[in-house]
């Protein structure tokens, strides 16, 4: 069993960095298999909660603004204007990806706060208090930096060193921070702890470390290459113009089969075609009558959707490719901003 304190700046690079997200698998994996146990302060709970909201608006905060004042200047600049359509179209395209990525962290977060309270949080006690204090009073790392208030961190590195001193038998501990500036070696290999910490930390029993997959190997060395190769692959969000292509795609696709079922309707006399003027008189009526220049135009433009499309393209379709034709076309405009079962043509 590895008792491991993971840092709240850990947690939060965890929902900022998509590359990292993946190691929550096996976080997940070794705890609910017993290989792993979450040593949980107070203050991580209490770092993490606070910095929550700003992660997760610094991810999904649309860089629009920035990406208007460069359109702006390539719209100004001189050049072929056939590559500057290009280049404009491909920064709309990214600029549309942006909150569609930032919203995956807010997911990560949810996922780390449930990992966190399912552990069980350790209060820090009054020995803890004053030893943090002796620490910054002594400007001992992590309090070693002028002007800077590091009670919290101090309270974070002792809350585990009691942890370890408490153990009893052959447990194993780790402390793992991305905050280097504090907790590493000043002037040296960061990957160890600073001089004021070094005498708690070892090789076997209380190991440190600036890397969270680095630790989690040493767990489990082979689940968590497993885990890791079976979610090397990321999904990359869709572009903006290649949506709005599968969108008119799709469109058409439909608009032709309610074209062809009207023809066969009009073959089989459900339907009849009229002039104007008959319809003008008439009751109008859209369900069991078309005027005759709507559909000689209509039977146009099914001959250019055929020519655009493809006739391998154009159906007919089986009742199931038909529900999945519509199902992606409603998809893609609630993407869009509109409402679920738009399924104008």
């Amino acid at each position: 069993m590895f008792n491991v304190l993971i840092d709240s700046s850990v947690w939060l690079d965890l929902a900022e960095d998509q590359k990292q997200t993946r190691l929550l698998s096996v976080i997940e994996d070794l705890i609910k298999d017993g290989l792993l146990n979450l040593i949980v302060p107070s203050t991580v709970i209490i770092e993490f909660r606070k910095n929550r909201n700003r992660v997760a608006k610094a991810s999904a905060k649309s860089l629009s603004t920035h990406f208007q004042l460069v359109k702006d200047a390539i719209r100004k600049a001189d050049g072929d204007s056939k590559r500057k359509d290009l280049v404009l179209s491909h920064l709309s395209d990214v600029d549309h990806r942006i909150p569609i990525v930032g919203g995956a962290a807010e997911v990560t977060l949810e996922r780390i706060d449930k990992i966190l309270a399912a552990a069980t949080v350790i209060k820090e006690s009054d020995a803890i208090k004053v030893r943090a204090a002796d620490r910054a009073l002594h400007r001992k790392a992590p309090c070693h930096h002028e002007n800077k208030n590091s009670m919290a961190d101090a309270m974070l590195i002792e809350t585990y060193f009691e942890c370890v001193r408490a153990a009893s038998g052959r447990q194993r501990f780790a402390f793992v921070t991305h905050n280097k500036h504090d907790f590493s070696l000043m002037n040296g290999n960061q990957k160890l702890p600073h001089a004021d910490l070094a005498a708690s930390f070892s090789r076997i029993k209380s190991m440190y470390f600036i890397n969270l997959a680095e630790c989690l190997r040493r767990i489990d060395s082979m689940r968590v290459t497993h885990l890791m190769w079976e979610q090397e692959w990321s999904q990359e969000p869709r572009g903006l113009t290649e949506m709005l292509k599968a969108m008119d795609t799709l469109t058409q696709q439909i608009w032709y089969n309610r074209h062809m079922n009207r023809a066969y309707l009009i073959e089989k006399g459900k339907i009849k075609v009229v002039d104007r003027a008959t319809w003008e008189k008439g009751k109008r009526d859209n369900q069991h009558e078309i005027i005759d220049e709507i559909w000689k135009g209509a039977h146009k433009a099914a001959r250019a959707t055929e020519k655009r499309l493809g006739k391998d393209n154009v159906g007919p379709w089986t009742d199931f490719e038909w529900g999945m034709l519509n199902g992606k076309l409603s998809a893609l405009r609630w993407m869009l901003g509109e409402d679920w079962d738009e399924l104008y043509t």
